[in-house]
């Protein structure tokens, strides 16, 4: 049975690779770190290094034994594209996706130019998608980089969002999350940010999902934007 998510744009995680290390502002409070040092606590062996990158082969083939189709999020706790993950264990985890044809795989990164760089070796079959993270103005070289794949789908997570992002260069994107920060020491994300991103989305015809308001209360802030849920997804598809 499929690991399911708590994150409402997908259905389930897989985790070939956990840990990371913090490169930009928005791992400031990484919310994976906080989880696997709780499940380190907890005793679960899978998590004993912590947060520390670990490469985990022994679930390399979960995917293929889950009959029900998925949509699945790629290393929720940790980033396939760390560089100390080896290109060939990226080339097997890209193998399975390959394989496993009845499910949509969602590759999430802030590591995008490696990604770039190596995008060329992989197999880029329809199922699977690839995303990268922009949580503020200082980091759009990453939306470049991702127009340089042959994935199908492209997507960006503007999460934690933590400046204003005018004149998004959207052409070629397919899909736009936004959210923000959750937890003690949630930094603020303004009203007007958003409905900017939503507009500009809107000028394009790109779907937007609208995740959250976060803040320490993240479930009292609610998701809702301009008097209602944003939901969309690619393809027409809606969550």
């Amino acid at each position: 049975m499929a690991q399911k998510s708590s994150i409402d744009w997908t259905d389930s995680s897989w985790n070939p690779v956990t840990g990371c290390t913090k490169i930009s502002d928005g791992c400031k409070h990484c919310y994976a770190e906080k989880m696997a040092l709780r499940l380190r606590g907890m005793g679960q062996k899978k998590y004993e290094n912590g947060f520390e990158l670990t490469l985990h082969p022994g679930v390399l083939n979960e995917p293929l034994k889950w009959a029900r189709p998925n949509m699945i999020f790629v290393c929720s706790m940790g980033d396939l594209f760390h560089e100390d993950v080896p290109d060939d264990y990226i080339a097997r985890v890209f193998h399975v996706m390959n394989r496993a044809k009845q499910h949509t795989f969602q590759v999430l990164t802030k590591r995008s130019s490696r990604l770039s760089k190596i995008a060329k070796s992989l197999r880029w079959t329809d199922n699977i998608w690839a995303g990268v993270t922009v949580e503020s103005s200082k980091y759009k070289q990453r939306i470049d980089d991702l127009k340089t794949l042959p994935a199908k789908i492209k997507f960006l997570s503007l999460e934690p969002l933590l400046s204003e992002l005018p004149n998004i260069k959207l052409n070629g994107i397919n899909w736009v999350i936004v959210g923000g920060e959750s937890g003690t020491g949630a930094r603020p994300m303004s009203k007007e940010w958003v409905s900017d991103i939503k507009n500009q989305c809107e000028c394009k015809e790109i779907p937007f999902f609208f995740k959250q308001w976060g803040g320490v209360n993240k479930k009292a802030a609610g998701k809702v934007l301009e008097g209602r849920i944003w939901n969309e997804m690619p393809q027409g598809v809606y969550a």
